[in-house]
């Protein structure tokens, strides 16, 4: 034992040559992140090689910029490629998190001291403006416990508007561009006012203009007004929703669809679906696979059993089919994109040609 330990190094030396502490190394250790070369049996003591050197400095680096665990594992065995890769996605994690950030202490500061109210004015083309709202009207809540979610967030940027609307089994999302002349805000839209709102916006006659004062709204479109006040709620975080539902990086299936074909497929009444029960009330499932060319189709309850395995494993995913069926309705068009992870992840109804606009559902466990 002596001659081997004499050329190993001790946690303490590892600890000095990284910059991580004792404690983190019998972590990392714990973890499976950074195991010793030898324990000694008796005394327990921890003992690295020269080889474990420059791994336990790349994991003391990754530890600084606050990289996950998991992914600091995962970089530790990795060739440079990927590890690169890892860290172009915490770097757009960090970033995406500071933007955030600074719109949460914006709107802290606000709380704080309200101060004379900001002004923001819009110019948006009706027939933008109008697809946009019927792209995420589907998707507002309507439980009176949720009143965060009852109305549809309208978040002004500095060459546009998103609109974003969920009811935690689904979220819409839509833009329109716009002329803006004020600062970024952020506002709830009361149900009732969007659809009161959308029904002006039938007309060519001009652009829209629709000013944000505080929580006080006002539209004018051909000629007429239209007043109201924003809901005084704090809607959810909905670009952290969207990179825990869809993430950042491509999806593993990405299936075109023919609308017209799968909407008739689930509303035909002998559609079959699997019966289960969310919060006491009977759900009709749909079940979606995919056919031999790889395309999308309907299950039949029987065949959740021996699915033939694809590359990616075995498609079978399970979905309320009437919310599927809004998110078709909503999006518009002939053709669609499904794209979805596997059966416990969320699935996203894509416009091929506009990536601003889609929806997320929320997968049904099988």
């Amino acid at each position: 034992m002596p001659d081997v330990v004499s050329d190993l190094h001790s946690i303490g030396e590892l600890a000095r040559a990284s910059g991580l502490t004792v404690s983190a190394l019998r972590f990392y250790d714990s973890a499976g992140v950074l195991t010793p070369a030898l324990v000694d049996p008796v005394t327990g003591y921890r003992w690295y090689t020269d080889a474990q050197v420059a791994p336990a400095r790349l994991v003391a680096g990754l530890r600084r910029v606050g990289m996950p665990v998991p992914d600091i594992a995962a970089a530790v065995r990795a060739e440079p490629a990927e590890v690169h890769r890892l860290l172009d996605a915490h770097l757009r994690r960090l970033s995406d998190g500071l933007a955030d950030a600074r719109r949460e202490i914006t709107r802290l500061r606000t709380l704080v001291d309200p101060g004379p109210a900001v002004v923001t004015t819009l110019l948006l083309s009706p027939a933008e403006f109008a697809a946009a709202l019927d792209a995420v009207r589907f998707a507002v809540g309507v439980d009176p416990e949720l009143p965060a979610l009852s109305g549809m967030l309208l978040d002004v940027e500095p060459d546009g508007v998103r609109l974003v609307a969920t009811d935690r089994h689904r979220l819409a999302l839509a833009r329109a561009g716009a002329a803006v002349d004020g600062p970024p805000v952020r506002v709830l839209l009361p149900v009732d006012l969007v659809d009161r709102l959308r029904r002006l916006l039938d007309t060519d006659d001009g652009p829209v203009r629709l000013t944000v004062a505080g929580p006080e709204l006002r539209v004018m479109v051909a000629g007429r007004t239209l007043t109201g006040v924003a809901l005084p709620y704090d809607f959810p975080d909905y670009r952290r929703l969207l990179r825990e539902a869809v993430g950042a990086r491509p999806a593993a299936y990405r299936i075109p669809v023919d609308v017209v074909a799968l909407r008739a497929a689930l509303r035909d009444p002998a559609a079959p679906t699997l019966a289960r029960e969310y919060a006491g009330t009977p759900l009709a499932v749909s079940v979606l696979g995919l056919d031999e060319a790889g395309g999308l189709r309907l299950l039949h309850p029987t065949e959740l059993t021996g699915l033939p395995a694809d590359p990616n494993g075995e498609l079978r995913f399970g979905v309320n089919g009437a919310y599927l069926l809004d998110a078709l309705d909503a999006a518009g068009g002939p053709q669609l994109v499904l794209e979805l992870d596997g059966p416990i992840a969320p699935l996203a109804v894509r416009r091929p040609d506009d990536e601003d606009t889609f929806s997320v559902l929320m997968p049904i466990r099988l």
